[in-house]
């Protein structure tokens, strides 16, 4: 069902002019580059997996243990405090009575890459995540008079465009081919990329970092690792939660990711 069988494309790929086109496609939960060069599309030395794509920047220090003693501040029960024992028996109460505020004052920072503008669009709709992303207005991703590019111009292809009796990614290509390509005649004309990249399309990939209070997260994983969330941003969320699941077991131990239908259910919401 998905574009790349082995190191060989299952289709051409036309591109004669758009020679710093890049491609990133989904194929059985891995996510390849594919560069295309020519008519020749290169993916050996390209293929990525998710988990490569998320990265985890930054998490507060002893996020569990801060939460416990923000907790009992609220009670003064530090006689209690008896880690790790009373950590886990006191967050996992306060998941129950839904006494998240103190989950707030633990906070984790992420780096992705290679989502689509489809997927940061969703992303940042979270309000309570703080995001900082690669900008079109700065960012070139082809040469200017007196600049280079800054980056290669990469977009995503939803694996859905190939089924059994319909295959859409040529005439996809073709289409991003032709945004490429006003895009550097633009630039060659002396447009500023903050006006050609309205040409770009939502496929284009945007790197972006983002820091969310661990509440924010659990809420996220709740909405956005259930199956009816769109497949980019529910394969990006399960990584970041088995990421949050490593390093804050407690906190997002109730999360159980189904792997084979790549998605994941809490039993908390948040």
């Amino acid at each position: 069902m998905f574009l790349v069988e082995g190191n060989q494309p299952a289709f051409g790929c036309d591109l004669k002019k758009a020679e710093n086109l890049s491609e990133v496609v989904l194929r059985d939960g891995v996510w390849e580059t594919i560069l295309c060069n020519g008519s020749v599309m290169l993916s050996a030395a390209n293929k990525l997996n998710v988990n490569k794509l998320v990265t985890l920047e930054k998490i507060t220090p002893g996020a569990e243990d801060l939460i416990e003693r923000a907790c009992r501040t609220c009670y003064l029960s530090f006689h209690r405090y008896d880690p790790p024992k009373s950590t886990e028996e006191l967050i996992k109460k306060i998941l129950r009575k839904k006494h998240h505020s103190v989950l707030e004052h633990a906070h984790a920072t992420f780096r992705i890459k290679g989502g689509s503008r489809v997927f940061t669009h969703e992303l940042v709709r979270h309000r309570f995540i703080s995001p900082s992303q690669e900008s079109q207005r700065y960012v070139c991703y082809a040469d200017k008079p007196g600049r280079q590019k800054t980056k290669d111009f990469e977009f995503v292809t939803p694996p859905t465009f190939i089924g059994d009796d319909f295959d859409f990614t040529e005439k996809y290509k073709k289409q991003v081919d032709l945004c490429y390509q006003l895009y550097e005649k633009m630039l060659d004309a002396g447009i500023p990329p903050e006006d050609a990249r309205y040409i770009l399309p939502n496929g284009t990939t945007s790197e972006i970092v983002i820091t969310a209070n661990f509440r924010e997260l659990r809420h996220f994983f709740w909405v956005r690792t259930n199956q009816r969330a769109h497949w980019e941003i529910r394969l990006i969320a399960i990584e970041m939660l088995k990421i949050m699941k490593r390093e804050a077991p407690i906190v997002f131990g109730d999360f159980v990711i189904d792997e084979k239908n790549m998605s994941a259910t809490g039993e908390i919401e948040t």
